[in-house]
Parts: structure tokens; C-alpha cells; sequence
């Protein structure tokens, strides 16, 4: 799933790939290099615009309450960041934000009113995209308060970038959720050492039934170990119409349809080609 010319790559060689583009990009005054296992880095606001988005989104952004509110994302990594007190540090401030990824893309001017974008998405033109959507996915008591990562229309969206997998969760907590068995086969999730593999994907599908919704899985063409995560949960769906409503798409297919300035800075900036 590499595609022809990409080689596969770990989460943490993309990670570096990337930290690696950033470093060289902007002012040194805009940017903080984190330490740990694997640094990254980490941009800051200017005077009118961002490190680490688009001009053009960034201005968008901003001048969107709902869309500056998402801004505010906790970055967990904060500790790993020399002079952690100075400031607050948040997650789409970091170069290898999946978020901020995806909104430098969907908050670009017309981008959705672009006939090629909405044909490959399956949405209608000229929708407004809500970013951090809470689907309320029934439980047995109550609802799951959990955020999926944007909502455009009935489509709703799961966005990976150097993440290292989907998550996992004991079998337990899985079992909360009412329609588990309706949705899917629990038998054919993958599993290991009583615990399901992938969790934010199977609750991606469980938001998709729960809302009448589709469900589209966004990640690196360079992380096809990603593409294979997903193609495993979506063996165990169940309902064969729902399982058309579930799709993959991978940056580099997206890119290939946006405007000139977008991929220019995708290619630059993540090193993503259309």
C-alpha cells in the first residue's frame, strides 16, 4: 500500500522525516525543537500568522470561533520541551500534528468548494467543516464522550499522520458499548492478550452507525501498516451496507487534487506528493 516510488516508513522515521523538513523552514526565533525518544518540533504564533499552517488557513482559522477554539488542543508532550514553563504548549503547534494537517487542508479558502475534492471525500460542495465533533456512540449507560477528528456533512473523518497505531482497549470497555455486537463480529477484531487492537477505528465505526453517517480512515500513504490496521477491523464489520459507507484515502490521494499553494507546502512541509 506504499505506492509505486514511496518506500515504507515507521511512525518514528516519518516523525524524524519530518522533524527534519520543519527544522529547515522559518525563522529559528518561531520554533523549539523537543527532546525524548523522538524530537519534534514546535512552532509558534507570529505577528499575523503561524508557523506551522498555511497563511490562508491560519487567517481562516482565526477568524472562526469554533475553528480557533480547536487550537487550544493539549500538546501531552509538553514536559519533552526545553523551558516547558515558559509557555503553553499545544498539539497543533507540533509539526507532526495529524490535526493540524488536516485543518491547514479543509480550512484553505474553497478547498470545499472544489468538484474534485468533494467527489473523492463523497460530500456535497460547500459544506463547513467541524473539527473535534463529538458523536455521543451509545453505551449501555449513557454515551461515549469521545472526539472524532473532523465532521464534513455525514462524513466523518479519522486523521493519522506519525502516529503509532490506532490505540488499543480492554475488552471490557469495548463491551460498554451497545451496538458492539449489531456492528461487528468481535471475534474477527484483532485482538491480543484480551485486548482489541485499533480501538479508535472500531469506535469510528460505531459513530458512523450510531450517526447514519460515513466513516473515512485519512493516514500517510508512506504507513501502509496503517492501511492494514484498518482493513482488518473493517473484516469483522458485520452489516454489508454499512461497510460501504467505510473508506481509506491517503494524504498523497488528497493532495493530488488541492490547489497549488496547498501541495506546495504539503510536499514541503511533510513531504507529501500527490
Amino acid at each position: 500500500m506504499a505506492g509505486k516510488g514511496l518506500n515504507p516508513l515507521s511512525a518514528s522515521q516519518l516523525r524524524r522525516e519530518i522533524s527534519s523538513r520543519n527544522l529547515v523552514r522559518g525563522d529559528e526565533q518561531e520554533r523549539e525543537v523537543s527532546y525524548g525518544g523522538s524530537a519534534s518540533v514546535i512552532w509558534q504564533e507570529w505577528e499575523d500568522g503561524h508557523g506551522n499552517f498555511l497563511r490562508a488557513s491560519w487567517t481562516r482559522i482565526v477568524a472562526r470561533p469554533e475553528w480557533k477554539q480547536r487550537l487550544k488542543k493539549a500538546y501531552t508532550a509538553s514536559r519533552f520541551v526545553p523551558r516547558a514553563g515558559d509557555r503553553r504548549r499545544f498539539e497543533l503547534e507540533c509539526a507532526n500534528s495529524s490535526d493540524a494537517l488536516l485543518m491547514n487542508i479543509f480550512c484553505y479558502p474553497r478547498v470545499l468548494t472544489n468538484p474534485r475534492v468533494c467527489a473523492l471525500l463523497g460530500v456535497e460542495p460547500g459544506l463547513v467543516p467541524e473539527f473535534g465533533f463529538g458523536p455521543g456512540i451509545p453505551l449501555h449507560k449513557g454515551t461515549d464522550r469521545t472526539e472524532i477528528d473532523m465532521k464534513i456533512g455525514d462524513l466523518l473523518v479519522e486523521a493519522k499522520l506519525t502516529e503509532g497505531d490506532f490505540q488499543r482497549a480492554a475488552l471490557r470497555l469495548l463491551a460498554r458499548y451497545r451496538d458492539l455486537e449489531d456492528v461487528f463480529d468481535v471475534e474477527r477484531l484483532p485482538q491480543a492478550n484480551g485486548s482489541v487492537l485499533s480501538y479508535q477505528l472500531v469506535r469510528g465505526v460505531l459513530a458512523a452507525h450510531a450517526c447514519s453517517a460515513s466513516f473515512l480512515v485519512l493516514c500517510d500513504q508512506r504507513r501502509p501498516d496503517l492501511g492494514e490496521r484498518w482493513f482488518r477491523v473493517l473484516a469483522a464489520v458485520r452489516d454489508a451496507g454499512l461497510r460501504t459507507r467505510l473508506g481509506f484515502l491517503t494524504w498523497q490521494e488528497l493532495s493530488a487534487t488541492l490547489p497549488r499553494p496547498v501541495r506546495k507546502f504539503l510536499e514541503e512541509k511533510y513531504g507529501i506528493l500527490g
